[in-house]
């Protein structure tokens, strides 16, 4: 017998800021089969089970790891309640309505050569002491189930998707909008791959909106709500000129992370459009990690910000202790993800607590809240303080490198740190402070902002800059990221 930790190491599978994560090739039956059995093995330390919930977004691969996913849940004894291909935040709604555990098969917004699986206790999503746990789960299997190359000799099909989970999103937000509310508005809808894709679709037309569906496709697309490509800026400008849209709604591949353009077909930062939903929706107190744009501080327009890690995890964290309070609180990420820990009261209906990221209520909060107030999405963002972030990352970077990078940079005293920030990136002036809760965040003395980080969810090194005008935060990321590629080689940076 071996640990899920153990099993990681070999397997290159790991844990990174929400689940595991892996290459496809190395995701095999074997390893899919063995974390499940360690996530149950850790269930029931805390929880009765009898069965778990199954469901999957639209990668290839998806579908075989839910066959040994739900294969290994049948052979430890519970049943399986598959719930399809549905967005994640549609399957931790029905996994938290039910009080049972649930798994979705998602690698997100990352390519399609990788995948992943997102886990979830009957409260909701895991936390880092529950993935703790997890890793040393000690697991044993039979292996005369699979072969030499961990395939399982015999994968019991699937069995019918139960639409029950789907019905229970939906209904969720129906019952919270107005069934007119988005009466004479007209929304091009970015389907692309992901699974919300079509229930985005149900719900825009069950608040009255005309809606056009663009650039459908049967091939996973990495759509990147935090790293917008190239070419979905383009693709924005040219539908919203082509079609006459009021806005542009999209997500991520599992339907956790909104896309919201405006008519011009400019898409929305998405720490920008979370401030905008946490600021329709009343909240009080608002959860953002440390990456996320100071708009949120410097409009006024909460009781309390708590700021925290990257990831999901520690928002939850974070949001269950500020709960606490007794205030309305809400958690956003950067990449525009929206999580709810407290129930919150929207036009009169009462919204309930949903503590994983999700996309659908951030462009439903926005578009109403346009439409109410008669105001194009543009005119939403004039409220904010003139705060713009710019994003991007150097592929194929490992993560061990870019962690050794950065502390050779930040590795002395304050003012040895300083001096080597200024040294390395002299275009952005003097260091006022700098950050190392999760990177390396630098606030120079000229109100800019640089935030150097290794993602933790792929071989990536990612850099934030915010400035006063979207053309100098554009500048600056251009700045950065030419600096950070020379750090690629061995000896860059020494």
């Amino acid at each position: 017998m071996k640990t899920i930790e153990t099993w990681m190491t070999l397997s290159k599978v790991t844990f990174g800021t929400s689940g595991a994560r892996g290459k496809v090739e190395d995701m095999t039956d074997l390893i899919c089969y063995l974390y499940t059995l360690g996530f149950i093995q850790y269930l029931k330390q805390h929880y009765t089970l009898q069965k778990i919930a199954l469901a999957g977004d639209l990668r290839a691969s998806t579908p075989r790891i839910m066959a040994a996913i739900a294969n290994a849940i049948e052979d430890a004894g519970l049943s399986v309640v598959y719930c399809g291909f549905i967005p994640t935040p549609a399957l931790a709604l029905y996994g938290i309505q039910q009080q049972i555990p649930s798994l979705m098969v998602t690698g997100s917004h990352i390519p399609d050569d990788r995948n992943g699986i997102k886990f979830y206790t009957p409260l909701g999503e895991i936390l880092k002491t529950d993935e703790t746990a997890i890793k040393q789960a000690c697991v044993a299997y039979d292996h005369t189930l699979f072969d030499a190359n961990n395939c399982k000799h015999t994968l019991t099909p699937l069995p019918t998707p139960d639409s029950s989970a789907e019905r229970a999103y939906i209904q969720r937000y129906v019952a919270v909008f107005s069934p007119r509310a988005l009466a004479g508005m007209r929304i091009g809808l970015y389907q692309h791959s992901s699974v919300l894709r079509d229930i985005a679709e149900t719900l825009l037309c069950q608040l009255g909106a005309e809606v056009i569906c663009l650039a459908r496709s049967d091939v996973f697309i990495p759509v990147d709500t935090e790293a917008i490509r190239p070419e979905d800026v383009t693709l924005g400008q040219q539908w919203a000129a082509q079609h006459d849209v009021d806005a542009l709604v999209s997500m991520d591949g599992d339907g956790d992370r909104p896309l919201i353009g405006d008519a011009q077909g400019r898409w929305l930062r998405g720490d920008i459009a979370g401030l905008l939903c946490a600021h329709i929706v009343g909240a009080k107190t608002v959860v953002t990690p440390v990456s996320a744009n100071t708009a949120v501080e410097k409009c006024a327009w909460f009781t309390s910000v708590r700021r925290t890690k990257i990831g999901s995890p520690y928002v939850i964290e974070a949001m269950q202790h500020a709960a606490q309070t007794g205030d309305a609180v809400v958690g956003y990420e950067a990449n525009g993800g929206f999580l709810i820990q407290t129930p919150l009261s929207i036009q009169g209906q009462t919204l309930a607590p949903l503590p994983t990221r999700d996309a659908i209520i951030v462009a439903l909060a926005i578009l109403v809240e346009a439409k109410q107030r008669g105001l194009s999405v543009a005119e939403l963002c004039t409220q904010l303080p003139p705060r713009f972030t710019a994003s991007g990352r150097i592929k194929a970077f490992p993560t061990a490198l870019s962690q050794a990078k950065l502390a050779l940079l930040s590795s002395g005293s304050e003012a040895e740190t300083k001096h080597a920030i200024e040294q390395h990136f002299p275009d952005f002036g003097r260091v006022k402070q700098y950050d190392q809760c999760d990177g390396l965040r630098i606030t120079f003395e000229n109100d800019e902002i640089m935030h150097l980080r290794p993602s933790g969810n792929a071989p990536e090194f990612r850099c934030y800059n915010e400035a006063a005008s979207e053309a100098r935060a554009e500048q600056m990321n251009r700045c950065c990221l030419n600096i950070l590629a020379t750090w690629v080689t061995p000896t860059a940076l020494t």
